[in-house]
């Protein structure tokens, strides 16, 4: 937007009309993401608040209010399944979820007694499963929680969905554990305060809620990568191998897992324009929200695209497409 101003023009005409070409945006160069369709509001389903789906929504939100204008609403919810259902009744625009239960709404297999229409906008980062226990426990594998008292996640939390299949895969019912089903919040103050034994959690890292719980008391994460094979055999490439690196929260090693990736999806009423919109706000604000939560700094746009089993919804699309290198 560099252009020869008749000499008529004072500079401070030339300042008032810069001023006019600014859109709310925050950069007079950056044309509008919304091309003129940016909504009044949204609401973004998220996760429990000591969880990285929490935290990264708030955030997002915080950006869009303050960039753009936008009234947002964030949801706290039990989780993934929470959170495809609640796109499927149009309670929520968008939300975040775990691929493997993106793949249940898609196929209406697990939760899902139909299928729900869900479209991709970024595929985030990617959770890693925790089996947390005190460092002083006797559990070394899985077979081990036998008896003992063990959270699975919140009812309809991705959490829940991958400690279920961790059991199977190991051949350890969940009949045979003294069984609760609580959020990440709650099943840090359980462990806390020795009410539980053991917590299953599946979150990026470091999730907030293990962090202040490691500074509070010693733990330690039992390897789950063991059971990363089976699951892969018997419900696909969405689980790989990953590693919890030596350091996060306090452990001595480095710790072998199972990892499953993270999208931010939509319901298919989201138009287009508003599609591009989220996006290019997400990457924009990328190092802002990094800031706060730091697995906003793995948002890429090499790897965002890669949102299986969901399409990418048309609006997203395009935005990949403009700025692919």
């Amino acid at each position: 937007m560099r252009r020869t101003v008749a000499g008529v023009l004072s500079s401070l005409c030339l300042a008032a009309l810069l001023a006019g070409c600014v859109g709310g945006a925050g950069d007079p160069w950056e044309s509008d993401p919304w091309e003129g369709e940016r909504p009044e509001r949204l609401t973004i389903a998220t996760g429990g608040t000591s969880g990285i789906y929490h935290g990264y929504g708030q955030e997002l939100a915080a950006v869009l209010e303050e960039r753009y204008g936008i009234e947002t609403e964030v949801l706290t919810t039990g989780g993934s399944v929470d959170n495809l259902q609640l796109l499927a009744d149009g309670a929520a625009d968008v939300a975040f979820s775990a691929a493997d239960a993106v793949t249940d709404a898609v196929d209406g297999a697990g939760d899902f007694d139909e299928p729900v229409e869900v479209q991709a906008l970024a595929r985030v980062y990617d959770d890693f499963a925790h089996l947390v226990v005190p460092a002083d426990s006797d559990v070394e594998d899985l077979g081990d929680l036998r008896g003992l008292r063990v959270s699975l996640g919140a009812p309809r939390s991705g959490t829940s969905l991958i400690a279920g299949r961790v059991l199977q895969a190991a051949d350890v019912p969940a009949s045979d554990l003294r069984v609760a089903e609580l959020g990440i919040t709650e099943s840090v103050a359980a462990l806390r305060s020795g009410s539980l034994d053991a917590v299953f959690w599946s979150g990026g890292l470091k999730t907030p809620g293990i962090v202040e719980l490691a500074e509070e008391m010693p733990i330690r994460l039992i390897p789950l990568a063991g059971v990363v094979d089976e699951l892969r055999r018997i419900h696909g490439r969405g689980y790989r191998h990953g590693v919890v690196p030596e350091g996060i929260y306090g452990v001595t090693e480095n710790v072998e897992t199972l990892a499953v990736p993270n999208i931010l999806v939509a319901g298919p009423g989201l138009p287009d324009a508003v599609a591009h919109g989220l996006v290019q706000t997400a990457f924009d604000a990328r190092a802002e929200i990094a800031a706060s939560v730091p697995s906003a700094a793995l948002l890429e746009r090499s790897r965002a695209i890669y949102t299986d089993p969901a399409d990418l919804q048309p609006g997203a699309l395009r935005y990949y497409r403009e700025t692919k290198p």
